[in-house]
Formats: structure tokens, C-alpha cells, sequence
């Protein structure tokens, strides 16, 4: 495995974390990683990437190696606010190349169109958000938010490592044993009576009471100038979903002037996981020009 080292820099009152791989001076790429994921589920595909990049990849607030906010929920306009600051530190003088898995995609597509002299290109793997018919209305997602305010919302316990893993891999029967043993470590946190549970605030398991609305979210994207290409595991059936409702699925296509789309067969939610190699290629092509 390519060797990573941490960087930790305070952002918007938060201790934030960064892993980094590759040589200083060398072209930067930014990994950003999914809801309760890590930085460190990166790791394989770095390692597929045939040239030299120095690529930084945050965790987000509450997530991995990075503060908490203590807060009761978890909103992305902080988010957006942790990613303006980070790139504001590591890449001052140019835009930068983006890339996203799932939470981290729906993060930087909203960024990319909010700043778009600050993004050169955007890779969004699997995360187009869910179609837009199936936000609860205000009333009831409000009141979901209350009640789980009152509910423990605490991380399950796992007895150990291994078996962390083997839930992953029953989750996802893509997952080699391997790859699964190698993210537990970083997913997961021994505990003093010696279980392990998951390295991520408890509180992003709350509802977002006050989400963007569709329509907001696609008139971000619309204002995007950067080159996008949009990556999706073949099996995750997120294509077919947003294609069940063509007026939705038109509108967000819709909306990028320069849109590439690549399926990755084999792979389902996490294509980071189930074909690294796959996915390394496409966003090596794409952030080269080629």
C-alpha cells in the first residue's frame, strides 16, 4: 500500500484531518469521502493510480480522525464552510480537481456551482442524491427530527474487529476480506471494555431537519463551469431509480453543460471498494484531460 501521513489544521473551530499521500509539488487531487465513512477508504484506489499525485483527503466534521461539533444535527452548509477553508489552505492559487463519493459528491457538487473559479474539474462517484419526490414534507420530517432527538442514537457496539468486518462484507459481498480488514481499523475505535465501535458522532445518524430543496439544488449545479463526470457502481441502482422519474432525471442532467457519464460494472454504492483499479483509470483520464 502507498504509504499516507496525517495532517491536522483547525477549521471553523474544529480539529480537522487530513490524509495525504504522495509527493509534495506533485498535482493535487481532493478525495472527499461519504457519510460515516473515512479518508482512509481512499486507499485503494490511490494505490491504482499509475502516476504521482499528491492527493489530500479530508475527513469530514464528526467522521474518522476530525472533531465533533457537539451539535445536535449535522447541516451542510458547514460542510461546504470546512471545504472552502481546506481548500483555502491547500490549494490557494488554483482551482482544484474534486472528486466525491456519495455524501462527499452531493458536497462537492453543490461546491462546485457555489464557487465554480475554484474548481478546475468534478468527479461525482454515486452520490446524484437521492430523486427528489421522496423528501419528506416539512411537517413530518420536522417532527421525525424531535423524536430522534430523544432517542440514543449511540454507535453499535461490534465484539471485535473481525467481526466489524464481517458485517461490512455481509453488507457488501463485493468487499474482499482484505480490503474489509484494512477498513475497520480505520472506521473503527477499541473501546476500554474492548468492543469496537464506529469512529463517527453518533448525531449524524439524526435526519437533516432543513435540506435543500431539489429545485436549489439543481439551480447550484447549473452554475457549475468545470468539466463533470459522473461515475456510478452498475449495481447500485441509483441510475435506475433517477431514471424512474424522467422529469427529475432530465433536469439533472440537464444541468451541467459538460457532463461525461461512466457505469463501472461490477461494483455497487462504494465502486471505491469493489473496483478501485476501475475507478483510479477514470478519474486519472478525466483529471488529465485524456
Amino acid at each position: 500500500m502507498k504509504p499516507s501521513r496525517s495532517e491536522f489544521m483547525p477549521v471553523r473551530g474544529i480539529e480537522s484531518h487530513c490524509r495525504v499521500w504522495g509527493p509534495r509539488g506533485a498535482p493535487r487531487l481532493f478525495l472527499l469521502h461519504g457519510s460515516q465513512d473515512v479518508s482512509a477508504s481512499w486507499q485503494f484506489t490511490v494505490d491504482a493510480f499509475a502516476r504521482d499525485w499528491e492527493v489530500i483527503a479530508p475527513d469530514w466534521r464528526g467522521n474518522g480522525l476530525s472533531g465533533w461539533s457537539g451539535a445536535d444535527a449535522y447541516w451542510f452548509p458547514d460542510y461546504l464552510g470546512d471545504l472552502d477553508a481546506l481548500l483555502e489552505t491547500w490549494s490557494p492559487e488554483r482551482p482544484a480537481v474534486l472528486v466525491g463519493h456519495s455524501m462527499g459528491a452531493q458536497i462537492g457538487a453543490l461546491y462546485a456551482g457555489l464557487r465554480p473559479e475554484r474548481v478546475a474539474r468534478f468527479v461525482n462517484v454515486d452520490g446524484w442524491g437521492p430523486p427528489g419526490g421522496r423528501q419528506d414534507a416539512a411537517p413530518r420530517r420536522l417532527a421525525k427530527w424531535l423524536a430522534q432527538l430523544r432517542d440514543d442514537t449511540a454507535q453499535r457496539p461490534y465484539e471485535s474487529f473481525d467481526e466489524f468486518a464481517l458485517r461490512m462484507r455481509s453488507e457488501n459481498p463485493r468487499l474482499i476480506e482484505a480490503r474489509a480488514a484494512f477498513l475497520v481499523r480505520h472506521w473503527g475505535r477499541e473501546e476500554a471494555d474492548g468492543t469496537v465501535v464506529r469512529r463517527a458522532d453518533p448525531a449524524l445518524k439524526r435526519i437533516n431537519p432543513l435540506p435543500l430543496a431539489q429545485s436549489e439544488v439543481i439551480d447550484c449545479w447549473r452554475a457549475t463551469q468545470a468539466p463533470v463526470l459522473w461515475i456510478d457502481g452498475a449495481q447500485s441502482g441509483l441510475w435506475a431509480r433517477m431514471a424512474g422519474d424522467p422529469m427529475d432525471f432530465e433536469a439533472r442532467m440537464g444541468a451541467y453543460a459538460d457532463l461525461g457519464i461512466e457505469h463501472v460494472e461490477e461494483a455497487g454504492h462504494n465502486v471505491h471498494h469493489d473496483q478501485p483499479e476501475r475507478l483510479a483509470a477514470l478519474i486519472e483520464a478525466f483529471a488529465t484531460g485524456h
